[in-house]
């Protein structure tokens, strides 16, 4: 049984600018949702999926125990962290905000859920649609959540300055044991200090300024922030996903409207339609009231507009785009790739796309690790040796001793 954790993603923005709504649209789950700020106090969390098209399944019948399968698409769950929403000064405890932060500290990927639609000002308070500018929204998240990690930074900073300057300390191994709990590792803690020219500056000398441009690299390199331009139902939605990508040229930016998503999962689990999370259409198959067919119009036209709600691929484009992970799925009889049980490709494992045959082994268990021999590509019969990298849809069985 694969006992590997689920991959988190953590959900963050303003409040009243659609997060909560976007939680329950990926995972159905009852949640507070309200056009007035500070919905969301405590964290919702729960499970999403993200969407695996090219699985094995497409060709062969299987047993998921740890995934789902809808005609012959996979969804790997993922744990969703929807924290309150964020204002201004969130980083010195204004609105709870460093409470609120808090909570994101494993979440190793961020869906920053924008109001692309410009109806809400910074604080979440509602105004003119198309009025407020959601590149303001960006800039001051991302400010936020990057000064919370340089307050963490500057914590005691005179026992850093000691342990560096007089016991002689490597400064990277210091950072990197007070970021550990971030999920900060020092690969990370060594490429900001070198970004930010501060490798060899002493840390007694550390401005201000220092602080903020080191701890702004080490979250763009351990926390890729995916951008969801949501409301792009509204034609003031769309300008303002195209003021985004005018803006963030080299970001990735999901078009989306939660909304339709939300509305979409309902009327499926009422029988009224036909979808697979992430379709771009979906098929009426009940019977529909007058107001039901005029808002699934609607809803057909944004998907047919944007390819889709948005709420997937915005899942599918945090996993796979930002983190890079791929998907493995480890068997233990390689000719009817199941495991002892006879289930049928039972488990799906998402592992970043630098890891090896045996760090598989060891996602699976600690002990299959430790005793890891070789690995065998089972749809092609190559022996793969510890160090290979995998690649997405391998189907795995591992040799150990």
């Amino acid at each position: 049984m694969v006992t590997q954790t689920r991959v988190q993603v953590g959900i963050v923005g303003k409040p009243n600018a659609g997060k909560s709504t976007f939680f329950a649209a990926a995972t159905l789950k009852d949640v507070k949702i309200s056009p007035v700020p500070f919905t969301t106090i405590d964290p919702n969390v729960g499970i999403g999926y993200a969407r695996v098209d090219d699985c094995p399944c497409a060709k062969i019948k299987c047993n998921p125990r740890s995934y789902m399968v809808i005609d012959g698409v996979c969804y790997a769950p993922v744990e969703l962290i929807d924290v309150a929403g964020l204002v201004p000064g969130a980083w010195q405890g204004r609105g709870l905000g460093n409470q609120f932060l808090d909570h994101l500290r494993r979440a190793p990927v961020l869906l920053h859920i924008v109001d692309a639609s410009g109806s809400t000002d910074e604080e979440g308070r509602v105004v003119k649609p198309g009025s407020h500018d959601p590149v303001r929204d960006v800039e001051f998240l991302e400010r936020e959540v990057d000064m919370w990690i340089a307050s963490i930074v500057k914590r005691d900073w005179d026992k850093t300055v000691r342990l560096v300057e007089f016991s002689k300390k490597n400064i990277a191994e210091v950072l990197s044991e007070r970021l550990g709990g971030l999920g900060i590792g020092r690969v990370e803690v060594e490429k900001a200090l070198e970004g930010a020219g501060l490798a060899k500056k002493p840390p007694s000398k550390w401005a201000e300024e220092d602080f903020y441009n080191f701890s702004r690299l080490a979250r763009s390199l351990s926390k890729p922030i995916v951008i969801v331009a949501n409301k792009v139902d509204l034609p003031e939605g769309e300008e303002g996903y195209k003021r985004l990508r005018e803006v963030y040229l080299n970001r990735i930016i999901v078009p989306a409207s939660a909304e339709a998503e939300l509305a979409l999962r309902k009327a499926a689990e009422r029988g009224l339609v036909k979808y697979k999370p992430g379709d771009p259409h979906f098929e009426v198959v009940g019977t529909l009231t007058p107001q039901q067919r005029a808002a699934l119009e609607k809803i057909a036209e944004v998907m047919k507009k944007w390819g889709g709600t948005g709420v997937v691929q915005a899942i599918n484009a945090a996993v796979f785009n930002a983190l890079k992970y791929v998907a493995v799925y480890p068997v233990e009889d390689e000719r009817r790739m199941s495991d002892k049980a006879g289930n049928v490709l039972p488990d799906l494992l998402l592992v970043p796309h630098s890891y090896t045959a045996r760090d598989v082994a060891y996602a699976i268990h600690t002990e299959l690790g430790e005793r890891f021999i070789a690995a065998i590509d089972v749809r092609t019969g190559k022996r793969l040796a510890a160090d290979e990298p995998v690649s997405h849809g391998l189907v795995l069985k591992i040799l150990a001793k």
